[in-house]
């Protein structure tokens, strides 16, 4: 039995009835197995070898609550679960870090070992890690604005999220808020802005509900 099937989660798929009939108490336990099946078939078959190591490095960096299946929705964003993805502009591996990205983690966490963005545990570490510290110097309304923020800030970079904070509030809208935030172009081009406002709605609305059987998740709208 894999270790992590008592994730909170998973008991959601247990259906407790308890009927009171003819002074007689029945307890029907009825383990929910199709539900199960049915979402595991709808995680990408690459992406069960990585659950573990997952959940492993979400709980280390952010306790028992972490959104691992945040960190999950954003592996299958980034590189569909292939360790050997390279991108047009040179990203690498599941976390498509590009080398000088890497090279900073490597130095400023060289608790989660050499920076090899091919080697699926570093890479995951080295995500889990770089999205909790952008969320760490976001000033957000709520969680789900705080999470969206981070996530476009690990695409498209802290300074640019921060800019469209600055000119969001100039222009009268609330800073703290990704909808206000994601409205405003603080210089980018178009296609970058459409890209980097995409990549949280992807995550926290299409990708991540398909990983709440690993564990918990951000729930949240973001713009469209």
């Amino acid at each position: 039995m894999d270790e992590y099937d008592t994730d909170p989660y998973l008991k959601l798929l247990q259906l407790v009835l308890i009927s009171l009939w003819g002074g007689c108490v029945v307890l029907l336990v009825v383990f929910s197995l199709q539900a199960r099946a049915h979402a595991a078939e709808r995680i990408p078959a690459a992406a069960l070898k990585y659950r573990g190591q997952i959940i492993r490095a979400a709980r280390a960096e952010a306790g028992l609550a972490a959104p691992v299946a945040v960190f999950a929705a954003q592996i299958e964003q980034e590189s569909g679960w292939n360790r050997q993805a390279v991108s047009p502009v040179g990203a690498r591996g599941l976390g498509q870090f590009m080398p000088s990205t890497a090279a900073d983690m490597g130095r400023n966490r060289p608790d989660l070992g050499p920076a090899e963005p091919f080697n699926p545990g570093w890479a995951i570490r080295a995500l889990v890690a770089y999205d909790l510290a952008q969320l760490k110097r976001i000033r957000a309304a709520t969680p789900c604005d705080a999470w969206a923020m981070a996530l476009a800030a690990y695409n498209g970079g802290l300074g640019w999220v921060q800019r469209d904070q600055a000119l969001a509030k100039r222009k009268g809208l609330d800073s703290g808020r990704w909808e206000h935030v994601a409205s405003v172009n603080a210089g980018r081009s178009i296609a970058a802005k459409r890209e980097n406002t995409d990549y949280p709605r992807q995550i926290l609305l299409r990708r991540q509900s398909r990983y709440l059987v690993w564990g918990p998740g951000i729930l949240c709208e973001v713009a469209q």
